[in-house]
């Protein structure tokens, strides 16, 4: 159930053009690989968040390459989850950039995709929040835009696979005025409590949501510490934290609570869950590291036991392909 960072040779053709990259983990963003005995994978995962997709900075070849990476493992993942902020940003971009960039993603997805696929939002994918006065009164308002190019119904749920039981999450609040803050409404919370009294106390349970619940690596996003006391933003780390936790305390089949929003990776274990942010497709925006953290993506497999193992594979993106 610990982490490790990869990163191997990888063959990737585009244009007509093979490339081979290779990829060394600093020290600073290396997981540790466990010895493992012999146990029976149910499920391998390819989790890709902040993918912040864009007409600029190659960001669909990138998207490409990183689906070809993913897809060209040996031991091939199951599944994808995408993990949020699917788009560079809908918060304050007018209708025709936010239907460009949802253009781009799903024309790289479908073009590339071998294996099925599950969503979940991030804040970037919500059109008009950090604009309101100029965007409210249209029709694609909000998370509207998001589902649409998603075929979703709801931007949370749950399903079952493999063994397991998969929550989604919304983790983005609106404020009273613009932008928004992490949390669930009381009527997505009620949701949340049915859905895991349903299951019960034994299928184990991975939750996907896009901001962490709790967080390390959250601290050192921004100078937190300026101010002389350790401050996080409430955008930054679920502001209902603590009723989250109490909630799955009464849940030890809640296994591991899997997000993004941070671009930096990080694992904390609290009260028997882990909670684990997981790094960016996009890194820096497509422009380079981010911190520690390269572009990359993880892969975490689930066991029939209710263990679970995840690596972070970085897949050879460089800055100077995004000129």
């Amino acid at each position: 159930m610990t982490d490790a960072l990869i990163s191997r040779r990888s063959i990737l053709q585009s244009a007509g053009v093979v490339a081979a990259a290779t990829v060394l983990p600093s020290r600073a963003s290396a997981e540790i690989e466990p010895q493992f005995p012999r146990k029976k994978r149910a499920l391998r995962i390819a989790h890709m968040t902040d993918i912040h997709v864009q007409p600029e900075r190659s960001a669909a070849l990138g998207w490409e390459r990183c689906l070809e990476h993913a897809q060209g493992q040996r031991d091939k993942p199951d599944i994808i989850f995408t993990g949020g902020d699917l788009i560079m940003d809908a918060l304050v971009a007018d209708e025709a950039r936010v239907k460009a960039q949802w253009d781009i993603f799903n024309r790289v997805l479908k073009r590339n995709i071998e294996v099925p696929v599950e969503h979940c939002l991030g804040n970037h994918d919500v059109w008009g929040w950090g604009a309101r006065s100029t965007f409210r009164s249209a029709s694609r308002f909000g998370k509207v835009f998001a589902l649409d190019a998603l075929e979703l119904e709801k931007p949370y749920r749950s399903f079952d696979r493999a063994g397991w039981h998969f929550i989604v999450l919304d983790s983005t609040a609106p404020l009273s005025g613009n932008g928004y803050t992490a949390k669930l409404d009381s009527v997505q919370f009620e949701w949340l409590q049915d859905d895991l009294a349903k299951v019960g106390t034994k299928t184990p349970v991975f939750v996907l949501s896009h901001i962490p619940i709790l967080s390390a690596c959250a601290f050192y996003h921004g100078d937190n510490e300026k101010s002389g006391q350790w401050r996080v933003p409430g955008a930054w780390m679920h502001l209902d934290s603590r009723r989250i936790k109490d909630l799955f305390n009464r849940y030890p089949n809640v296994k591991v609570c899997v997000s993004g929003h941070i671009h930096l990776v990080d694992r904390v274990n609290y009260c028997g869950v882990t909670y684990t942010c997981r790094g960016a497709v996009s890194a820096g925006w497509w422009g380079g590291d981010f911190q520690e953290t390269k572009c990359g993506y993880s892969l975490i497999d689930l066991y029939n036991d209710g263990t679970f193992f995840t690596r972070y594979v970085t897949y050879g993106w460089k800055p100077c392909e995004s000129v």
